[in-house]
């Protein structure tokens, strides 16, 4: 183990068992709204390895486009999957939507676009399958008979629901088409449709601008800001700082903590910028523990 690690082992946060109490969404003290989500000394990772996160505090109000922007490897999609309680940290505190990370997924008030890489393109299934499989966790919250059903006698809710999913991902004209046909653009309108078919009031989106031709993208960004008109919570993950400093409400810069949170012309600056970027910025004593080395 390199002395540099073995000094960022030794100063990590401690794994006690986090409190399992969600914190209470409390009122945005900028703009007077309710919270969708709220972290407080956020901290864990995979395994028995080092922290992903590291003491992540963040309050993301309720009916915002979020762009969370830094560098690969800094925690982003890990930062996705706390919120979604597909993992527990190993400290600190997550509100989602005023609830427990994963009960506010299985109550299905949050909803995840995975990455490309994620789904298995080769599977046996056509376009509306994959939206429609969305609607599960409605039909199994529901209980009766027609969660054991095919798609076509799920009920009229159900199929309007992947009809104007459907129509929102301008892929109605593909739906029966399956999804290893697809080009990369229309790989990514069927995820984003799918999470639009769960009708959640949160949505978080891991990178769904890679791979996208120009079209794809100006209609995803039509989708997140017609989302946005309806009062939804939508935070994506995004390499474009550009694209961020357009469209988004807020920008969150983000390496394994947050660097910076607030409007695109305060956070994405020349300084906040080259300090998202900066691999030692987000572990300062092992800076300074190596430049005492180096003196």
């Amino acid at each position: 183990m390199s002395e540099a690690a073995a000094v960022y082992r030794a100063e990590r946060f401690t794994s006690e068992r986090p409190d399992s109490r969600p914190l209470r969404t409390p009122v945005d003290r900028f703009g007077g709204g309710e919270l969708a989500m709220l972290a407080s000394g956020l901290c864990g990772g995979y395994g028995g390895g080092p922290d992903a996160v590291r003491d992540v505090n963040l309050e993301i109000p309720a009916g915002e486009l979020v762009a969370v922007v830094g560098p690969n490897g800094a925690g982003k999609s890990t930062l996705l999957r706390f919120f979604m309680g597909l993992m527990r940290p190993r400290c600190g505190r997550l509100s989602v939507v005023g609830a427990d990370a994963g009960d506010a997924r299985r109550s299905g008030v949050v909803a995840y676009m995975p990455q490309h890489e994620a789904i298995d393109w080769d599977f046996p299934a056509t376009v509306a399958e994959v939206v429609f499989s969305a609607r599960y966790g409605h039909l199994r919250r529901a209980g009766g008979w027609r969660r054991f059903m095919p798609r076509r006698w799920a009920g009229r809710e159900h199929n309007e629901a992947l009809r104007r999913a459907l129509d929102s991902v301008a892929m109605a004209d593909r739906a029966g088409h399956h999804i290893g046909t697809l080009s990369g653009g229309q790989k990514k309108r069927v995820l984003l449709g799918r999470v639009l078919a769960q009708e959640a009031r949160l949505l978080l989106l891991d990178e769904p601008l890679v791979g996208v031709d120009r079209a794809s993208e100006a209609l995803i960004f039509q989708v997140m800001r017609d989302l946005r008109a309806e009062g939804r919570t939508v935070v994506l993950v995004t390499h474009d700082v550009a694209a961020a400093q357009e469209h988004a409400d807020r920008v969150v810069l983000f390496n394994r903590t947050v660097v910076a949170s607030g409007r695109p012309d305060e956070v994405l600056t020349d300084e906040l910028l080259l300090r998202t970027a900066d691999p030692f910025f987000t572990r300062p004593r092992i800076y300074e523990k190596l430049r005492e080395a180096q003196a």
